[in-house]
């Protein structure tokens, strides 16, 4: 096998197909290189130093922090998109998919699409997932799996905002504090989390904004509301899954057997504790189930 062949390329079409995505996607770094996909980084923003997401600065080092420090995130700079979008050319691309954090919650896309429209040498297109997490970086993968699987550019770009429906991230979080303090609280009442003890699930909206699925009262009866609702979104449908943490490993790993019992015609995608600049927004004690329809 030719190595310098990959995934996204189309024999048929003389199509190379990039596939361009941002860290708060939080698609894992095998995926990354099965598919090799490029990586755009989120940036987390100490007095000290501007770190890179996941390069240069962990969740756990975010998550030590707290609660005294609370840094700033940034998107990438278009410089940077720039040089990723010199890097694609120079590997021979022609053209770039490229999947973004909703533009509810960040400028990524925004960023993303202001370079890439000026862009004469590629055909691109950018997806504004509307979600967050790997409800994004879902969407990547099945992108670059069909690639690999003969369907065309033309054929993706068609297909895809209508996909953004079929992926849906739901969280348990422990604390509203740093969700509000960051400016993201969107539709959420900020209040759920001070009084008689409530947690709210959240997920994004059809405009890719967070808004309140359910209060609870107690952690306990949050992660069984938490699966629950997962479950009504899979249905009977064939999906993939994954399970996303936020220093909550012990819940977690609790919760794998229960979900992946729950959801039978689902296949499990990944596990993995949330990027950086996630976490700078969410806290810890978070947990989240993503589903995607297939």
């Amino acid at each position: 096998m030719n190595v310098d062949y990959n995934a996204n390329e189309n024999k048929d079409t003389h199509e190379k197909v990039a596939i361009l995505i941002d860290s708060g996607c939080d698609v894992t770094d095998e995926l990354i290189r099965q598919y090799h996909m490029k990586l755009l980084r989120l940036h987390v923003i100490y007095p000290e130093k501007d770190y890179s997401d996941d390069l240069d600065i962990t969740p756990q080092m975010v998550y030590s922090r707290f609660p005294g420090e609370i840094p700033h995130t940034s998107t990438p700079g278009p410089q940077e998109v720039k040089d990723m979008v010199d890097e694609i050319k120079r590997e021979g691309y022609t053209h770039v998919l490229s999947f973004a954090i909703s533009s509810g919650l960040s400028g990524t896309y925004n960023t993303i699409c202001g370079v890439l429209n000026e862009e004469t040498e590629l055909t691109s297109f950018v997806l504004d997932t509307r979600n967050v997490s790997f409800g994004s970086g879902v969407l990547a993968v099945w992108a670059a799996k069909k690639l690999e699987e003969g369907m065309s550019y033309d054929e993706l770009v068609r297909i895809l905002p209508g996909k953004v429906k079929d992926s849906k991230i739901f969280y348990y979080m422990d604390t509203l504090t740093y969700l509000q303090k960051g400016g993201r609280i969107g539709l959420v009442t900020s209040i759920v989390g001070s009084i008689l003890n409530l947690k709210p699930i959240i997920s994004c909206n059809e405009e890719g904004v967070y808004y309140t699925v359910a209060k609870i009262r107690g952690s306990r009866q949050g992660l069984t509301k938490l699966l629950s609702e997962a479950k009504e979104f899979a249905g009977d449908s064939p999906v993939w899954f994954s399970l996303l943490n936020g220093d909550a490993a012990a819940a977690s790993a609790e919760m794998l057997p229960r979900l992946s019992k729950e959801i039978p015609n689902g296949e499990l995608l990944l596990t993995k504790q949330i990027t950086a600049s996630l976490a700078v927004h969410t806290g810890p004690g978070l947990l989240g189930i993503g589903i995607m329809k297939l």
